[in-house]
C-alpha cells in the first residue's frame, strides 16, 4: 500500500544516510508493525548502515546507538505527506504511521479497482520454471502424486502473481527397470488385451506392474522350483531391456503404445485439477543428451573416467568445490557399462532448461528421498558454470502414508486419487441435501466437486511441506476447524450479504470511529500482497494456505460483531465494501491456492 509515497520516503532516508557518511546501496525495505488498531511499517535500514559506520571505522558507538542516533536525524527531517499521521524513531527503527481513515479508504479503492488483480506482483524479469506433476508411466495417479501435483501448481500460481515470468513444467519417468517389467509381464500374460476406459488403462497397468514385482522378487521361504523361475523370468525382463535400449521396433512399439495410456490418465486428471503444464520433458529424451554432458564433464577434467579399470564415471564434488568436510559425497555419472542414471539425465535436463527456455530459476518439486540427489545435480551445474545452478531449488515434500505404512506401488498399497475425490464429492452431496436442500441438479453437483476437491487439495497445502501426512478419510474430508470448506463458506457468506444489499459498493467515506473488528479486517486484507510474495518467494504455499484461514476467520469475526445491512447508511455503506474486499481477496487467496472459491454452499 502507499508504493509511490514509501518510495519517495525511502528517497528521502538513502538521502540522509549518505549525507552522514553512510553507505549508499542500502534498500529500504518496509516491514508491518505489528500494533493493535494502529497502522504502520517499520525500517531497519538505520541499523544496517550503523553497522557500516562502525565497521568502517566512522563511529565509535555501539551499533544500537549509532542506529539510534540516525533514525532520530531522520525522523525529525521526513517531509511527509497527509497518508500519514506520525513518525517516530525508536530503537534504530524509523517508524511511519498511517490515518485511520484515510488507510481504510486507500486499501478498500485499491482493493475494488483492482479484483481479482489485488496482490499482483509488478513484473521481475526473471524466468522460472516450476517442475511438477510427474508420476513414473505404467502406473496409476495416486494421493501421493495428488500431493505433488498440489504442491507445485500453487507454488506456479504463486510465482506467476508475484511477477515471475512462469513455466510448468514436467519430467514424467518412462522408462528403467520398473516399466520394462511392466511390459514383460503384459507380454508374458496379458498379450492382446486393453481395457476400453482412459482411466481404466492405467489402474490396469499398475496391477500388472504390482503382479510382476511379486513375481520377480525374492520371496522367503522359497522353494528351488520357485527360485528357478524368478530366474528364468529376471532373464527375460534382462534381455526385453536389451531389446528396448537396442530400438527392438515391436518393443519400442509396445512400449511407445502402454506410455500412452498412462499420459492419457494423466492429461484427464490434470485438466480435473485444473493444471495445464506447459512442456512435458520425458526421461527417455534425456539419456543421450546426459551421456554427452558426461563427456563434456570428462573434458574439463571435472569428472573422472573408471570405465577401462571396471569402473564407473564419477565426479568427487567435495574435492572439486575445495571442501575438506564431506558434504556432497561422490556422484556416479555412468555406470561401468556405459549406461545412464537419474543424474546424468537431470544434468541433461538442466542444461536444455537454461539454454532451449532461458531459465533463470529452476523449482524441483520431488519428494525428500531426492534431497542429496539435486545437491549434487546442483553443484555439478555450478561446477560446469551455469549461474543458473544457484537458484535452483529443491522444493522436498515428505510422503503420503496410510496407518499401516508407506505407500508402495510395487506392493499394490495405494490409494488411487480419482477414488479419494469421488469420495469426497458423495459426502459433500450428502451435506448439502441436509444443510442446503434448495441446491439440487446440476449447481449442487459442481458445488459439491468444487468443495470435496477444495478439501483435499486444503489438506496437501496447509501441512507444511517438511511433514508428513498420514492419509486418512477422516482427516482429509474434515470439514470444521482450519479447513477449505470453512474458508469457502466464508467467501460464500460475503456473496450472500452483498446479493441482499442490491447495490455494489461505491466509493467510501469513513467519517465515524471504527470498530477494533473492522480495522483487523482491513488491516489483513492490506497485508494480501506482502504475503504473496513472501510464500513465492519462500516457494512456501503453506503462507498462503495460513492467511486464508486467517481472512476467513476474521471476516467470519467481522460480521458477527458489526451489522452491515442494519447499519447506519455512512457504516453501512464502508462495511459493504469491507465485505467487498474481504470476498475480492478471500477468492484471490483460494485461486493461488488452486481451490474453487463457490457462491453457495
Amino acid at each position: 500500500m502507499y508504493e509511490s509515497e514509501l518510495k519517495e520516503v525511502g528517497s528521502q532516508i538513502r538521502a540522509e544516510i549518505e549525507r552522514k557518511g553512510g553507505p549508499s546501496h542500502l534498500t529500504v525495505e518496509w516491514t508491518p508493525i505489528p500494533l493493535s488498531h494502529q497502522w504502520g511499517i517499520g525500517t531497519s535500514v538505520c541499523l544496517k548502515a550503523a553497522a557500516a559506520l562502525v565497521r568502517s571505522g566512522r563511529s565509535s558507538l555501539p551499533v544500537p546507538e549509532q542506529a539510534q542516533r540516525l533514525a532520530k536525524g531522520i525522523a525529525e527531517g521526513l517531509r511527509l505527506s497527509e497518508d500519514f499521521a506520525q513518525v517516530e524513531a525508536s530503537r534504530g527503527y524509523v517508524n511511519l504511521y498511517f490515518d485511520t481513515r484515510r488507510y481504510v479508504r486507500h486499501v478498500l479503492q485499491q482493493v475494488l479497482q483492482q479484483g481479482a488483480e489485488f496482490g499482483r506482483g509488478e513484473p521481475r524479469g526473471e524466468r522460472v520454471m516450476v517442475e511438477f506433476a510427474q508420476p513414473n508411466t505404467h502406473h496409476s495417479f495416486h494421493i501421493g502424486h495428488f500431493r505433488n501435483a498440489v504442491l507445485g501448481e500453487s507454488l506456479a500460481r504463486l510465482v506467476d502473481f508475484a511477477g515471475f515470468n512462469t513455466v510448468r513444467a514436467s519430467y514424467p519417468g518412462d522408462i528403467g527397470l520398473g516399466v520394462i517389467r511392466c511390459l514383460w509381464a503384459y507380454l508374458k500374460f496379458y498379450q492382446g488385451q486393453e481395457p476400453t476406459g482412459v482411466m481404466e488403462r492405467g489402474r490396469w497397468l499398475a496391477k500388472i506392474y504390482t503382479e510382476a514385482t511379486a513375481l520377480l522378487e525374492h520371496q522367503s521361504p522359497e522353494t528351488e522350483e520357485q527360485r528357478a523361475r524368478r530366474e528364468e523370468y529376471d532373464s527375460e525382463v534382462k534381455d526385453l531391456y536389451q531389446k528396448w535400449d537396442a530400438g527392438d521396433p515391436e518393443t519400442r512399439a509396445l512400449w511407445r503404445r502402454t506410455r500412452q495410456w498412462s499420459l492419457d490418465e494423466l492429461a484427464e486428471i490434470l485438466k480435473l485439477l485444473s493444471i495445464a503444464i506447459d512442456v512435458f520433458f520425458f526421461e527417455s529424451e534425456a539419456d543421450e543428451p546426459g551421456k554427452a554432458i558426461v563427456e563434456e564433464l570428462i573434458r574439463l577434467g571435472i569428472a573422472e573416467d573408471e570405465r577401462m579399470q571396471g569402473g564407473p564415471v564419477i565426479v568427487r564434488i567435495d574435492e572439486k568445490l575445495g571442501l575438506k568436510k564431506e558434504t556432497y559425497r561422490t556422484a556416479v555419472l555412468l555406470r561401468s557399462d556405459g549406461t545412464t542414471l537419474y543424474l546424468t539425465k537431470d544434468l541433461a535436463l538442466a542444461k536444455i532448461k537454461f539454454e532451449n527456455f532461458r531459465i533463470d530459476r529452476s523449482v524441483y518439486v520431488v519428494d525428500f528421498r531426492q534431497s542429496l540427489h539435486f545437491q549434487q545435480v546442483f553443484k555439478i551445474l555450478q561446477l560446469l558454470g551455469f549461474e543458473q545452478a544457484s537458484k535452483c531449488f529443491h522444493l522436498a515434500y515428505e510422503m503420503v502414508t496410510l496407518p499401516e505404512g508407506t505407500m508402495s506401488a510395487r506392493r499394490g498399497r495405494v490409494v488411487y486419487f480419482l477414488d479419494v475425490a469421488q469420495e469426497a464429492q458423495r459426502r459433500v452431496l450428502d451435506i448439502i441435501a441436509k444443510k442446503n436442500p434448495e441446491l439440487t441438479g446440476s449447481a449442487r453437483e459442481q458445488v459439491a466437486w468444487q468443495v470435496g476437491l477444495g478439501a483435499l487439495k486444503y489438506v496437501m497445502l496447509s501441512v507444511d511441506n517438511t511433514k508428513q501426512i498420514t492419509f486418512s478419510w477422516e482427516s482429509a474430508l474434515n470439514f470444521d476447524g482450519q479447513a477449505a470448506p470453512y474458508i469457502q463458506y466464508a467467501h460464500v457468506r460475503a456473496c450472500s450479504i452483498l446479493d441482499k444489499a442490491g447495490l455494489p459498493p461505491g466509493p467510501v467515506s469513513v467519517d465515524y470511529s471504527l470498530a477494533p473488528a473492522e480495522i483487523d479486517l482491513v488491516d489483513l486484507i492490506s497485508r494480501f500482497p506482502i504475503e504473496v510474495q513472501r510464500a513465492a518467494l519462500e516457494y512456501k504455499p503453506l503462507h498462503m494456505a495460513n492467511y486464508a484461514y486467517s481472512l476467513a476467520r476474521t471476516f467470519t469475526e467481522f460480521y458477527q460483531s458489526c451489522p452491515v445491512l442494519q447499519a447506519d447508511p455512512n457504516e453501512r455503506a464502508v462495511r459493504l465494501s469491507m465485505v467487498a474486499a474481504a470476498r475480492q481477496t478471500l477468492a484471490n487467496s483460494l485461486r493461488l491456492l488452486g481451490v474453487e472459491a463457490p457462491d453457495a454452499m
